[in-house]
């Protein structure tokens, strides 16, 4: 298991002020208490009962506050084998029997078929451009549906990658160097998808 480096407080729902380890991985960037509070008061009407992907789920601080605030499935994708067995202890720390952890290349595991998810979460390391071949993967493998909820975190620096045709970007805000978001999705434009995929900027 990875080396600890610190915690990850949850900040709302269920598990409010639980604290799990975060592992000591290099590029490992927790969304922020700040951050994820306004997130989820976004997400309030939407996330009980809801199907969610923490698609890039790191710390899994995204992950585990939807798992908090009634999510009622979340998967969470994590490249590094020692960081998915520390967010596999911490689910079992919290008795957290609706989340799924699974050792996996994003892009490879979004390129097979989808079943669709309610809310998607989309904060991959600053430093690899991921954001745009995600999205264009989740309209064209059927793993987002007309009405979805996409989260979005990026530099201020870079912005946020083109949105395939329909989606709509419904929240934008800044907290330091950070930009996030949030869309909701349309019908997804295939085409479109198709350009995105295909540039990883």
């Amino acid at each position: 298991m990875a080396r600890v480096r610190g915690e990850l407080r949850i900040v709302g729902g269920r598990y409010r002020g639980r604290r799990l380890p975060i592992p000591n991985e290099t590029g490992l960037r927790p969304t922020s208490d700040r951050v994820r509070e306004t997130l989820f008061n976004w997400l309030a009407p939407v996330i009980p009962g809801a199907r969610c992907l923490d698609a890039f789920a790191g710390s899994g601080a995204l992950g585990f506050e939807a798992v908090s605030r009634g999510a009622g499935e979340v998967v969470l994708i994590e490249k590094s084998g020692a960081v998915a067995r520390q967010l596999d202890a911490n689910a079992r720390r919290l008795g957290a029997e609706q989340m799924r952890i699974l050792h996996a290349d994003t892009l490879r595991w979004l390129e097979g078929p989808g079943r669709p998810f309610d809310i998607v979460f989309l904060d991959p390391p600053f430093a690899e451009a991921l954001w745009a071949p995600a999205i264009a993967l989740l309209g064209l493998r059927g793993w987002v549906k007309p009405g979805s909820r996409v989260y979005l975190e990026t530099p201020v620096r870079i912005g946020f990658p083109d949105l395939p045709r329909g989606w709509e970007l419904v929240r934008d805000k800044c907290a330091g160097q950070v930009r996030y978001g949030l869309a909701i999705v349309g019908a997804c434009d295939d085409a479109a998808a198709e350009d995105l995929a295909s540039d990883p900027a």
